[in-house]
């Protein structure tokens, strides 16, 4: 798996149409009918994770990440130290599904984005990613699995940092 955390003070995401990239309105189940609406998700002070997945990843990544995520020490303490977590500025996660993470730039100027997990997969392992961080304590919102998005977010510091669970070893 691949995150991008940004440290914010306030993120939001909406979907205004009812194109769904890769998904069949007509044929899909009755738990993603949802997803074809007009959706809005906003936080305060918290994180905003890009969230990527791999055929590879599963319980084990999404375990490890959600438990350094949520313990993670990135908000200022009364000297100005990073020092406090999520937890302790009360604060909320915004989670964004976004493949393109894997994006493969060495060739030609077209990304190709064939180490992605495939997208149910992709889907299940981003859902359960986001269950785990609420079993961690924290309410998360949101986006939508494979829809166009329009993210909006103030990158508090600015402090963005990358986990890869593939270059630590998992």
């Amino acid at each position: 798996m691949k995150v991008i955390l940004q440290r914010v003070s306030r993120a939001s995401v909406d979907i205004e149409s009812v194109e769904m990239q890769g998904t069949d309105l007509h044929n899909a189940d009755a738990g993603d009918q949802h997803d074809a609406q007009p959706y809005h998700a906003a936080i305060g002070t918290g994180y905003v994770l890009l969230v990527g997945v791999a055929d590879s990843d599963g319980e084990r990544e999404v375990t490890w990440l959600a438990h350094k995520i949520s313990h993670l020490r990135v908000f200022e303490d009364e000297q100005g130290k990073m020092n406090r977590s999520i937890h302790d500025v009360n604060g909320q996660v915004l989670s964004i599904s976004q493949f393109t993470l894997f994006a493969d730039v060495r060739r030609g100027n077209r990304p190709s984005f064939t180490t992605a997990g495939k997208p149910d997969h992709a889907r299940r392992v981003w859902l359960a990613f986001n269950e785990s961080l609420r079993t961690e304590g924290l309410t998360v919102q949101e986006g939508r699995f494979g829809a166009h998005m329009q993210i909006a977010l103030v990158n508090d510091g600015p402090v963005t940092i990358v986990f890869d669970t593939e270059e630590i070893g998992l």
